[in-house]
């Protein structure tokens, strides 16, 4: 396989976020050769001034960074609104996979809705050939001819878990220019330095972008109302009470607010989540091992595996990989684990490699503890 080189210059829509990878990224693509027009994407109704240190992002200073960075760069540039469309198909979302008991990902749910569905549909109905965005990830050519999405070259910043849910057309249509350079961000602070880039030394943003505070529990709250229900051990007895299920996820452990330990001392952990009685219920790390999954709305990056196959898997943003054997079924994703893995919670995506290449991803819908388990394999 080799790294897609496109061989005539291309009409690309740069979303700009007003940070410096998506600024180094238009200004590489300038570079290349390509005619780049930026594009800085509205996602909020009422956006506020200034984010908070590195938290949030879509802020009108937001704006302002990307406008001043497409001056720099000398390419056009506007500001779309996507405010009402963010808030369907991200927002709203994340409120009710937390009310339904489930942990999301927004930002896998945003590249599919918004930057490429909404923002790539827009982009080729005025005439664009690709969306080109910041993210640290890689596209290439397959033998068969067709596009495949990669790890980044440096697996430090690689963003290809957040990115598993392109299907082949719309890598047909993505521009990562940052994905195949080993780079340290310090690098690339100072190219956008060398570049007159002002956002050099603006901080990354981080957390979840629409909760600038980051108080993701008071966040819920207010959306969904605080509702005290118990805190139970495996055997049902009640230990606690707390304001909302909702602020809680599989296998965390701060902030339980048990009054008294185990009688053996050791830490308890969320084993799982009822929103249908409101109810926590808690235990030892041990029964947070996971030996299979099912995951549903499986995407493919290209055609859909034939069979069972053997793969890594990565659940989380930041997570290492684990070695597994998944085969779809009927629209479902099913997975067995290698050796037993501990935090997996329904409502996330678990994206599958084969070495480097991203085969796709799939949104957790159930798993099979250790001690429930049976010997028979998934499939």
């Amino acid at each position: 396989m080799t790294q897609t080189t496109p061989q005539r210059p291309l009409r690309v829509l740069a979303a700009m976020s007003g940070g410096v990878d998506s600024a180094v990224a238009a200004a590489r693509a300038v570079e290349a050769g390509h005619d780049v027009t930026g594009v800085h994407l509205a996602l909020s109704a009422n956006p506020q001034s200034f984010r908070t240190g590195a938290r949030g992002c879509c802020t009108i200073e937001d704006s302002r960074d990307a406008r001043r960075a497409a001056d720099v760069i000398g390419i056009p540039f506007y500001v779309w609104d996507l405010a009402e469309r963010f808030r369907e198909d991200v927002v709203e979302d994340f409120i009710a996979e937390y009310e339904a008991g489930r942990t999301p990902n927004p930002c896998l749910r945003c590249n599919e809705k918004i930057k490429f569905a909404a923002l790539l549909d827009k982009a080729l109905a005025l005439g664009f050939d690709a969306v080109c965005t910041g993210h640290y990830a890689t596209v290439v050519t397959g033998a068969d001819g067709g596009r495949e999405l990669h790890r980044a070259s440096d697996m430090a910043k690689d963003q290809s878990y957040v990115l598993g849910v392109l299907d082949e057309r719309q890598l047909a249509h993505a521009l990562f220019p940052l994905g195949d350079t080993l780079t340290t961000k310090d690098e690339i602070r100072a190219e956008a330095e060398r570049r007159g880039l002002a956002v050099a030394k603006k901080p990354d943003s981080h957390d979840i972008c629409f909760i600038a505070d980051g108080d993701t529990q008071g966040f819920l709250a207010g959306r969904l109302g605080r509702a005290e229900g118990d805190i139970v051990d495996e055997s049902g007895a009640r230990l606690g009470t707390h304001d909302g299920a909702f602020g809680f996820t599989i296998g965390q452990r701060k902030g339980l607010r048990i009054g008294h330990p185990a009688p053996d001392g050791k830490p308890r952990y969320v084993l799982d989540i009822s929103p249908v009685d409101n109810t926590v219920t808690v235990g030892p790390a041990e029964a947070l091992d996971v030996t299979e999954l099912t995951a549903i709305r499986p995407r493919w990056c290209g055609a859909a595996p034939e069979g069972p196959g053997a793969y890594t898997a990565q659940l989380r943003a930041h997570g290492g990989e684990t070695p597994v054997t998944a085969v779809a079924v009927d629209g479902e994703l099913r997975v067995v684990f290698a050796e037993p893995v501990r935090g997996v919670a329904p409502g996330q995506a678990i994206v599958l490699y084969d070495g480097t290449r991203v085969v796709g991803s799939a949104t957790i819908s159930a798993t099979r503890r250790a001690a429930a388990a049976s010997a028979a394999p998934v499939g």
